[in-house]
């Protein structure tokens, strides 16, 4: 199956092209059966907005030439942390060899993977490396080289840059902006809103106040109720009753949909300056391969889970070449398949004369940065306060 994958890959990225696209469509239903409730994700809404329903994304959308009420279950940016999610596991686990920076203190750890804006992100700009600054450092002044005429830089360092699109928008200047090339979303068809009220019952039924000051990890002086002290409510710091109140409520849904897709013209627009036409090419296929691998580790299994009340059963998926037009040229493919695929394109490109890194480059958090993910690990808590 490498083999054969990686045949397709490259003959799908030639100068003679035929499809549009890598194309996965799948068909997911909650675990356990239709008609389970399913917890899209929540936005805010005004203190005054009654209707809880507004929490959730919600648009007419055109499926299968009709138009069909929708409401979003996860959206692109979502998806590719999951990938992203998917492939640093893959790579601490050894399945993946794949370069990496990596930013640690005591309180976290941040990679390549988990950087918002990847290589742009101002954690990595907020670090140094062997004491140097990131920005003045040889492998940050090596990725300032980037530009849309000449991605190896990228490439060599942060391939997941040009997979999942990055732009260094904060740094002074005009950045190159990389589109993102893979792209997923996930919707629920026909949703019937849920009603819900969320409240809690103390097991002792605690009654009373207590001190306006108190914090729930400091000591703090009880009232009884009926005395004459007033102050804050016990359900301030998780004693005593909560009414139910409206919360949302979930949706039931006659399907979910998940459409993602890995763009050829996209990686065709990807130039790596003076490297021969053969290096380009295995390198645009490596890409796909790594994407493609990615979405397979995140996606391929029997079901996935997105949050708290949204475990999602597969009920049926195709995964294959888009022809224009829209037909699928289909092909089984495993994560591993996809992943010895990426190991042979980039070895390919890497004797053609682009390479691609293997390493983990340490960085070390400025002084102010470091002192800021303290607080936020430690005391973030008392925000508010």
């Amino acid at each position: 199956m490498t083999n054969e994958l990686v045949d397709q890959l490259v003959s799908a990225l030639g100068p003679e092209r035929q499809h549009t696209a890598i194309v996965v469509r799948a068909v997911y239903q909650p675990v356990g059966g239709p008609g389970r409730t399913v917890m899209p994700p929540t936005y805010p809404i005004p203190d005054n907005e009654r209707d809880q329903t507004k929490r959730y994304a919600t648009a007419d959308r055109l499926v299968d030439g009709v138009k069909r009420p929708s409401v979003v279950i996860d959206q692109e940016p979502s998806q590719a942390n999951r990938v992203e999610e998917a492939l640093l596991a893959a790579r601490d686990n050894g399945r993946l060899t794949l370069p990496l920076f990596e930013l640690r203190t005591n309180e976290v750890r941040l990679t390549s993977l988990d950087f918002p804006h990847r290589y742009a992100d101002a954690y990595v700009r907020d670090s140094t490396v062997d004491g140097i600054r990131f920005d003045q450092s040889i492998v940050g002044q090596r990725l300032r080289m980037a530009t849309v005429t000449d991605v190896r830089p990228l490439y060599e360092r942060e391939p997941c840059s040009l997979i999942f699109g990055a732009w260094d928008s904060h740094r002074k200047g005009r950045w190159p902006k990389f589109a993102r090339l893979y792209s997923a979303a996930m919707y629920g068809l026909e949703p019937v809103f849920g009603d819900r009220r969320g409240g809690r019952m103390d097991p002792v039924n605690l009654r009373g106040a207590i001190d306006d000051k108190a914090k729930a990890e400091s000591d703090w002086k009880y009232f009884p109720e009926g005395s004459r002290d007033k102050g804050q409510r016990l359900s301030e710091i998780g004693h005593g009753n909560i009414a139910p109140n409206p919360v949302h409520g979930g949706v039931t849904l006659s399907e979910v949909r998940r459409i993602a897709s890995i763009s050829f013209s996209g990686l065709e627009r990807l130039r790596f300056g003076d490297a021969s036409a053969e290096a380009a090419r295995s390198a645009r296929a490596a890409l796909a391969a790594l994407a493609l691998a990615g979405d397979r580790l995140a996606f391929g299994g029997p079901s996935v889970w997105l949050r708290s009340g949204c475990d999602l059963a597969k009920v049926s998926e195709t995964v294959g070449l888009e022809r224009p037009g829209g037909d699928l040229e289909e092909f089984a493919v495993t994560a591993q398949a996809a992943l010895d695929a990426f190991n042979e394109l980039r070895e390919r490109a890497a004797a053609a004369g682009v390479a691609m890194e293997t390493d983990t480059v340490s960085l070390q958090p400025t002084a102010a940065l470091e002192a800021a993910i303290k607080f936020a690990v430690t005391s973030g808590s008392q925000d508010g306060d």
